[in-house]
């Protein structure tokens, strides 16, 4: 049996700290921001190379109060792409605006800044590149795109802890970016949370604002809010992870390059790494035609994987009104019918690793009928 995913292996290997950690915050009964909040948006501000981390309850979240910030709002744009997690799109909607959708590279699946000039209108007023999988979106020509138009880059980083683009960490290109500490998450709570990193320390001081009633001091509103405060057990969860982080990111790195060298005769492709990225393979995903026949046999030989995403976010029903039909965005559409996703974590084992991989050689060498 190999999971997709092993979060209590990962607990096991920090367990003192986690426990220590989560005892605290019990103890001193800091469990709605407080002086664990604090620590963690210290540390991973220093982590990311950003002035400010503001923490709130879900990325999802992260996202909509970048935007909120950014004075995005109703009839905006934003150009983002189709082949994410449909939050990135809802928190365009949830501010009031319209995500308009560019295709993507068909090698790299990353958000493809050749196609930007023929969606931006008169009514743009930012762009959402998506560090897919944790793999670093090529930032320069979307910062060029976005100054010569005046736009704002929000970047997408929930999937891209520690990735790195030109030896700059992503999250730092842009004027704000966003971060899930969803459970799975190479840096994950134990539930929800999320944060806005960024160097403008004025939007920052709104952010906490708008997380917490539009208060400041209790009882005085300076504005209408959200209750949207990450709580101190996720933040002291979080505080402890962190200096594990880069060997995490690390030991991810060595089981992609392992699966590239065992799988590279067989009739797969890989999902492109551009020149000059360091990616942190949130998810390892291999294409093929036959993505549901291999899927199936793997899971008959007890090994769990994942589709990341089988419908793209403009053919779901909740989108249906852009009008954007089957055909609109092929390359993201394709990899739709094409990926597959294969067990990725730290604490994969060696063994579990060659029992992935030898079954899906086993099941490109049988013989067909």
């Amino acid at each position: 049996m190999v999971p997709f995913l092993d979060l209590h292996a990962q607990y096991e290997t920090i367990r003192a700290d986690i426990d220590a950690a989560v005892a605290r915050v019990i103890r001193d009964s800091a469990f709605i921001q407080g002086p664990e909040l604090k620590a963690f948006e210290r540390d991973f501000s220093l982590w990311c190379g950003r002035q400010e981390t503001v923490g709130v309850h879900a990325g999802s979240t992260a996202l909509m109060f970048a935007l909120t910030a950014a004075g995005v709002g109703p009839g905006d744009e934003v150009i983002t792409v189709p082949n994410s997690f449909i939050a990135t799109a809802e928190a365009v909607s949830h501010v009031g605006a319209t995500p308009v959708f560019v295709d993507v590279d068909p090698k790299t699946l990353l958000m493809d800044a050749a196609l930007l000039e023929q969606v931006v209108t008169e009514r743009t007023r930012a762009v959402i590149p998506v560090h897919l999988f944790g793999t670093p979106v090529p930032m320069e020509p979307i910062c060029a795109f976005a100054e010569k138009h005046g736009l704002v880059v929000i970047e997408d980083a929930a999937q891209a802890h520690g990735a790195k683009w030109q030896g700059k960490p992503v999250g730092s290109f842009g004027q704000y970016a966003c971060y899930s500490f969803y459970p799975g998450k190479n840096l994950g709570t134990f539930g929800e949370g999320g944060a806005v990193t960024t160097d403008d320390v004025e939007r920052a001081a709104y952010l906490r604002k708008l997380r917490n009633h539009g208060s400041s001091e209790k009882y005085l509103h300076d504005m209408v809010g959200w209750n949207a405060r990450m709580g101190g057990l996720q933040a002291a969860v979080l505080a402890a992870k962190l200096p594990h982080l880069d060997a995490w990111n690390a030991s991810r790195r060595s089981h992609a390059a392992a699966y590239r060298e065992a799988l590279q005769s067989l009739p797969l492709t890989f999902v492109g790494v551009p020149s000059g990225a360091e990616p942190v393979h949130h998810i390892f995903a291999v294409r093929t035609p036959k993505r549901d026949e291999l899927q199936r046999s793997l899971t008959e030989r007890g090994i769990a994987t994942g589709v990341h995403y089988p419908v793209p976010i403009h053919l779901q029903r909740a989108y249906a009104h852009l009008g954007k039909g089957p055909g609109s965005f092929p390359e993201a559409e394709r990899a739709a019918t094409e990926m597959l996703s294969l067990p990725m974590y730290a604490e994969l084992t060696v063994a579990q690793r060659d029992e992935v991989t030898g079954a899906i050689r086993e099941f490109f060498s049988a013989p067909v009928g």
